[in-house]
């Protein structure tokens, strides 16, 4: 039983001592090979303006080309239901005043005059929906040249690491396992 804990424990030293060794090697060879490049605060504003000019040109500015037909997809998708429902719209509109007025008009006999009048009201209500979601997907396409932009700025390199930690508890003094998040600034 000695043994095994004696060469258990002589085991974890050797393997401690060999961690400490690679990481000061790793320290050497990343000091001389990492070139930090400085953050452009600007460059989120840069992006987000590109795109309240034209959707898309943020995107195209963060190198994130795969976006942009998605973009112009939804704004296109937006812009014809937009189209649509207000055509829709004008012809039940004309058609509910030419019948008011007494005269003929494309739906005669089809419809009631408060069936012209539902439709009018319900092609409104869809065209002015259509008008507010394109315009949020607007809104989305310069949020997310934005958030894009930030993300890119994100720094993740090897001051930030996730290892395991051997310590002692403070109540009971037993030695536990556990993990250690460590930033170094």
């Amino acid at each position: 039983m000695f043994r095994r804990i004696t060469i258990l424990s002589f085991c974890l030293l050797f393997s401690i001592f060999l961690s400490a060794q690679q990481k000061q090697n790793d320290v050497l060879i990343m000091a001389d090979t990492v070139k930090r490049k400085p953050i452009n605060p600007l460059a989120p504003a840069k992006a987000a303006f590109y795109s309240a000019i034209l959707p898309g040109l943020g995107q195209a500015y963060n190198k994130r080309y795969w976006k942009i037909p998605i973009v112009y997809g939804a704004l296109g998708t937006g812009i014809y239901f937009f189209a649509d429902n207000n055509k829709k719209y004008h012809r039940f509109r004309d058609a509910y005043k030419v019948r008011l007025a007494g005269g003929k008009d494309e739906f005669d006999g089809q419809y009631s005059t408060a069936t012209l009048l539902n439709a009018q009201k319900t092609f409104q209500r869809n065209r002015d929906l259509s008008f507010l979601i394109t315009v949020g997907i607007y809104v989305l396409n310069i949020v997310d040249a934005n958030v894009d932009a930030h993300l890119l700025q994100f720094n993740v390199n090897d001051n930030l690491s996730l290892r395991p930690d051997y310590y002692p508890t403070d109540i009971n003094y037993r030695h536990n396992v556990g993990l250690s998040l460590n930033y170094q600034f």
